[in-house]
């Protein structure tokens, strides 16, 4: 086929006929011979990185420079072993970074291919649902408002269709279109005919047959790849560079001056003091810190992956678990998103429905009776089949049972004509459509046009009872007549359903002439007989009745927004558990608020109904004016500015539109409340593990350089050499820190209230911190330097006992940071979890191996160290734990009782 050809200036039946399509698109042979024409309709994926390139980038960092320039300076001063350990504490490090980028670009490549636009296509005469890559040449596509559109498309049909085509003409507003051919050479802007892949459909409903798929597309052409997820640099991260320059420029400044203080004024050698400086730089730089805090924040987007939220901006992880208001939809969140009719109200008679699901299996009841197909009046069968025809949805069964494609409500109408013995595929083939008015959240109706094959016309109404009431001036007795309407007795019992949790729908109808083949909202104005009521019910999940009381005890509000009846809202709201603190909120009473008024009423309102997008925006404002930090969930493209603005927005990713994903954090691949409550939680654990990964990195890093200035400054040797400092950061830095990345979830983590918005993570109690433990590090450290210096042991001895001092301090600090928050000394703070024990045996034997290998001790300068000595050595570490210990607990309990928890 012509990739050239301009489709928009021919007709529909042209193109239809050029690219060998019917009006019952493709067979599934086709679609696989067209397959291997065409490939996949799909972009090429942007060009990486060579991996060695992105391994040379790993080296791009100041801490990095000061290490390698070091190690060249040691290099030259002959001191290879030295240069060595220098050299693998780096390569140690960029294999790190170099090993988690290939983890992210995985990652990354996972969410492109979750996020991937699905199509509804005709083929085989039935309406289907299959990824967009699958798309080919001569497919037939279903628009509807809210999706994006997976190819280039000549139009067939169009009803009230408008397009954004912004990312490819420049235009902010919306294109209406049409299904006439467009004559002579026009802009992309001009063909009113077309839909470019990659343009979203903000109203109306079309069809349109695929003419151009992946890069033979406008966008292909143009753009060569416009999904592309990108990886945004947190925050935290930013914090972190910033944090690393300043103290990389202070390291180098103190390094210098010690250097030219002990040169010119204590005149020591300047081999042996430059060394030392080494030493002391190496210690201070954390330069494993930055690491550990990608790999902490990528356990967090794995751990979220499992929890079903897929992460799309980083910065989600940190602010997803501050998170203080959830403001969330009901249906298929909070609900499990399987309608089913319960109640039918025709005839002014009272119908009960039996069984549950999709699946067209049950009766009919009347006072408990069952109603035979054949004894049921004539106006429960017109509601019945209006159901039917005023319906987009297919309902099909398949190995897991019988599923609706389309919207969930109307799948349980097309099972409520199955359990009537009224088969949809039977009513459609005998009533055709000839025309439709898409349901709109402004009329809040549906309306089809059908003919049958005896030429009778009907106009199908379908919607909100209060739109349809404004319509009609008459209603169906039970034999079918039309008689005068009677309102309010409708408006009472559509309120009885809704109070009961239902969700009502109502009907109508109107005979039309034969000829009448076009349908307009004027010809909804007059002559309208209503039909009756149907309640649906959609049952609430039970996880998420458990993920509600879980919020409530951390401290979370939970606020359902939804365009249900303000009875119905408030019951299922009843049912899941909503404090019911205020009345429910209705669109139209907020409407009449205030900003002011709204900011104040939102707080105690949890229930917010008959509420449109715009609508959602403004709660999203008044929430956050009052200081809370907002969730919002979103499915559709008029949520796109609500989750924009709210500080979390979460797009449901499977009924969810490709518009509301865009602009989303994060995306739900259930659509489960449940789902969000775990990534809060996530959320909160990734936070305290950063903490905890500063909170140890910092102390203890603080710690070993200041043993080595204090023994510079005053003149005495060493308690530690440069090479044994380098092991030392070597061997804990990359185990010890990175096993604080997979803490687990702590129990109190959902009872603690959410964190303040500026709450900062480098606060003075980290400060404070490193103050304590580096005044403990110093008189642990010098503590038995000294003691073996009077016990007349070697020197060599002496630092290898001071050594393995500083190790194993560090080791118990590392049990003191994994409760640093809890005020009780708990038996799981002792045990430990696998992976801090295996660094914890790892840096053991590490230990044990440069102490008592010969050929380790004539690197490193150690000496085998006695039962007696490492039993003291190991006692300094229990002191630590103790004192650090006492220590906190007379911090959080004068100091801290009403902290908010999970780190400095």
């Amino acid at each position: 086929m012509d990739k050239t050809r301009n489709w928009y200036q021919q007709g529909v039946a042209e193109v239809l006929e050029a690219l060998q399509t019917t009006s019952g698109g493709l067979s599934d042979q086709e679609v696989r011979a067209r397959q291997q024409q065409h490939g996949l309709n799909c972009l090429p994926e942007p060009q990486r990185q060579r991996p060695l390139t992105r391994f040379l980038l790993q080296f791009h960092n100041i801490l990095i420079y000061v290490l390698l320039g070091a190690a060249a300076i040691t290099l030259a001063l002959g001191h290879w072993l030295d240069t060595s350990v220098i050299l693998a504490v780096v390569l140690l490090n960029a294999a790190i970074g170099y090993l988690q980028e290939g983890k992210a670009a995985r990652a990354i490549a996972a969410i492109r291919h979750m996020l991937a636009p699905q199509a509804s296509v005709i083929r085989d005469g039935r309406r289907q649902s299959v990824a967009g890559d699958q798309l080919v040449p001569g497919d037939l596509v279903l628009l509807e408002a809210g999706d994006r559109v997976p190819a280039d498309l000549r139009l067939v049909t169009a009803h009230s269709l408008q397009i954004q085509e912004a990312i490819l003409t420049g235009e902010s507003i919306a294109v209406e279109k049409a299904v006439e051919p467009v004559a002579g050479e026009s802009s992309l802007a001009e063909r009113r005919c077309m839909a470019f892949s990659g343009t979203t459909v903000t109203s109306g409903q079309g069809r349109g047959v695929v003419v151009a798929t992946g890069l033979a597309t406008e966008v292909g052409r143009i753009s060569g790849m416009l999904t592309q997820v990108e990886t945004l640099q947190t925050p935290l991260l930013e914090q972190m560079s910033a944090l690393a320059r300043w103290l990389t420029l202070l390291i180098v400044v103190v390094a210098g001056l010690i250097l030219v203080y002990g040169v010119f004024v204590q005149q020591q050698p300047f081999r042996e003091l430059f060394m030392a400086v080494v030493g002391l730089s190496v210690a201070a730089i954390p330069e494993g810190l930055p690491a550990v805090l990608t790999i902490t924040l990528a356990v967090g987007v794995q751990a979220m992956a499992r929890r079903h939220a897929i992460v799309r901006r980083l910065p989600a992880i940190e602010t997803i678990g501050s998170v203080s208001v959830i403001c969330t939809d009901k249906t298929g969140t909070l609900t499990r998103n399987e309608m089913s009719v319960v109640t039918v109200i025709a005839g002014q008679q009272h119908f009960g429905v039996e069984g549950e699901g999709y699946a067209p299996n049950g009766e009919l009841t009347l006072d408990g009776q069952v109603v035979a197909v054949e004894q049921m009046p004539a106006a429960v069968r017109e509601l019945i089949r209006s159901g039917a025809l005023c319906n987009d949805a297919e309902l099909s069964k398949r190995e897991t049972g019988w599923q609706v494609q389309g919207d969930p409500m109307e799948g349980a109408l097309l099972t409520l004509a199955g359990k009537a013995a009224l088969y949809p595929d039977d009513l459609r083939r005998h009533w055709r459509r000839t025309d439709v008015i898409p349901f709109d959240t402004d009329n809040r109706f549906m309306a089809t046009l059908n003919h049958d094959h005896e030429g009778h016309g009907m106009i199908y109404l379908k919607g909100a009872p209060e739109a349809l009431l404004e319509l009609c001036s008459g209603q169906l007795d039970g034999a079918g007549d039309t008689v005068p309407l009677d309102s309010a007795f409708w408006r009472q019992q559509a309120d009885r359903i809704a109070r009961q949790g239902q969700r009502v729908l109502a009907f109508a109808c109107q005979p039309v002439p034969e000829h009448k083949v076009v349908l307009d909202s004027a010809d909804l104005a007059s002559g309208m007989a209503f039909i009756g009521l149907v309640g649906l019910i959609d049952p609430p999940r039970q996880e998420a009745i458990a993920a509600i009381a879980e919020c409530l005890g951390a401290g979370i509000e939970v606020k359902m927004i939804t365009g249900d009846h303000v009875a119905t809202a408030s019951a299922i709201g009843h049912q899941i558990g909503l404090p019911e603190r205020a009345p429910p909120l209705t669109g139209a009473e907020l409407e009449r608020l205030g900003d002011a008024e709204l900011a104040v009423k939102a707080l105690d309102t949890n229930v917010f109904a008959r509420t449109s997008p715009e609508h959602k925006l403004r709660l999203v404002k008044a929430l956050q004016a009052q200081g809370r930090i907002v969730a919002m969930t979103g499915d559709g493209v008029n949520d796109a500015p609500a989750l924009r603005r709210a500080d979390i927005g979460i797009a449901m990713g499977g009924k969810g539109t490709e518009a509301a994903k865009e602009v989303s954090d994060l995306v739900l691949a259930d659509d489960n409340f449940a789902s969000i409550v775990a990534a809060v939680r996530e959320g909160r654990t990734v936070r305290d593990n950063l903490c905890k990964v500063i909170g140890w990195t910092l102390p203890t890093n603080s710690g070993e350089a200041s043993a080595i200035i204090v023994a510079l400054l005053s003149g005495v040797a060493l308690p530690v050499t440069p090479i044994q400092i380098l092991w030392i950061n070597l061997i804990t830095a990359v185990s010890l820190g990175v096993a604080l990345a997979f803490e687990p979830t702590e129990a109190s983590t959902m009872l603690r209230h959410p964190r303040p918005r500026n709450d900062r993570l480098l606060s003075g109690a980290l400060v404070w911190q490193i103050l304590v433990v580096s005044a403990l590090f110093l008189s642990g450290v010098f503590g038995i330097y000294f003691y073996a210096i009077s016990a007349e042991y070697s020197v060599e001895l002496a630092r290898t006992l001071a050594m393995n001092t500083l190790v194993v301090m560090e080791i118990f600090y590392l049990f003191f940071i994994r409760n640093m928050q809890n005020t009780v000394l708990t038996w799981r703070m002792i045990r430990g979890t696998p992976i801090v024990w295996m660094a914890v045996l790892g840096v053991t034997a590490g230990q044990f191996a440069i102490t008592y290998l010969p050929w380790a001790q004539r690197i490193f300068d150690t000496r085998p160290v006695g039962l007696r000595e490492g039993l003291l050595v190991v006692a300094i570490g229990v002191v630590l734990l103790v004192v650090l210990e006492l220590e906190k607990q007379v911090r959080l309990r004068l100091f801290d009782a009403n902290a908010t928890g999970g780190g400095y």
